[in-house]
């Protein structure tokens, strides 16, 4: 019996690496999750990917053949093969290539862990058959995958769509990068967050979410006290959407997208978060792309997006050899 060839697909976030093994049609026959820790070095990073790796191959039941390595990771460069500076770890610059061959010498291609996404909702999500989207991955972080023309947009240098660092608040809260007022600082998990915080400040509401300390409180948190009713939370989500929608008009002054398609855990909330970001990104829009531009919720199921991506990514390459 012939083996199947398979890629694995990484997607590395602030938080947690997903891996999973990916067939050329899209299917993720076995995933794994693991702790980032990103604190700590690339390469202990990858020690740990392939040694779950080691693990995920047998348990997938089948006889499979690993012809590639797709990885999504924040500030990859797709030209260089390196990660430059991630702001939510601790790695500084590192050629993720080169330092993947010290454990599996099979073709390997990175990208940005955003444009990763946004090929993996190309190819199998909700914006199959689309040539001009925007991916927003509303996670640890806030990332973007822009597909203009049914092509990934790399940009001259391999950092194009970076929106997650634009500024949403001139001077305003400090952000992962270094800079203020970026949209990121506002529109993740730890945007809401520090919402939350702020709104409990300026307003004497009663909310569960005061009897939470900071480093205990999570989005999911935020997410089941709006479901019950907490004000507190309600406005958090309603003033995340309207940083969001008010950001996303510019996007689309830049691109004209047919749709802006939203992955991760924020975006989960549903409406709680949708019915603001329509709001306000509709009021924002100049009158000629108004009613033009579709807000979906990923068609993927969360956590699968961004491996499939990456996976994709790496058939790509391997077609085109």
């Amino acid at each position: 019996m012939s083996k199947i060839n398979v890629t694995l697909g990484i997607d590395i976030g602030g938080t947690n690496t997903v891996l999973g093994l990916v067939t050329k049609e899209g299917e993720c026959i076995k995933k794994s999750c693991i702790p980032t820790n990103a604190m700590d070095t690339a390469e202990d990073l990858f020690k740990r990917i392939f040694a779950e790796f080691e693990v995920l191959l047998p348990a997938a039941d089948g006889n499979y053949n690993l012809v590639g390595i797709g990885i999504g990771a924040p500030n990859a460069n797709y030209y260089s093969g390196c990660v430059e500076n991630p702001p939510n770890l601790n790695w500084g610059t590192v050629n993720i290539i080169e330092l993947v061959k010290k454990f599996k010498d099979v073709p390997t291609a990175l990208t940005n862990d955003a444009n990763a996404a946004a090929l993996g909702e190309l190819k199998f999500g909700v914006a199959r058959g689309m040539k001009n989207f925007i991916e927003m991955t509303l996670g640890t972080g806030l990332g973007s995958g822009i597909v203009v023309d049914g092509k990934l947009l790399y940009g001259h240098d391999g950092f194009a769509g970076e929106i997650g660092h634009t500024i949403a608040v001139r001077d305003g809260r400090k952000c992962g990068c270094g800079r203020k007022g970026c949209l990121e600082a506002y529109v993740s998990a730890g945007g809401i967050k520090r919402t939350v915080f702020e709104l409990l400040v300026q307003s004497s509401d009663r909310s569960v979410l005061r009897d939470i300390s900071y480093n205990e409180l999570t989005s999911k948190k935020i997410y089941e006290a709006a479901v019950n009713g907490d004000k507190i939370a309600n406005t958090a989500f309603k003033v995340t959407g309207k940083y969001l929608g008010e950001s996303l008009a510019d996007s689309v002054a830049h691109l004209s997208p047919e749709a802006i398609v939203l992955f991760g855990g924020l975006s989960q909330a549903g409406d709680l978060l949708l019915d603001s970001v329509k709001k306000n990104l509709e009021n924002s829009l100049l009158n000629i792309f108004k009613g033009k531009v579709k807000i979906l919720v990923s068609g993927l199921p969360e956590g699968d997006a961004a491996v499939l991506g990456s996976g994709a990514l790496i058939w790509h390459e391997l077609n085109n050899q």
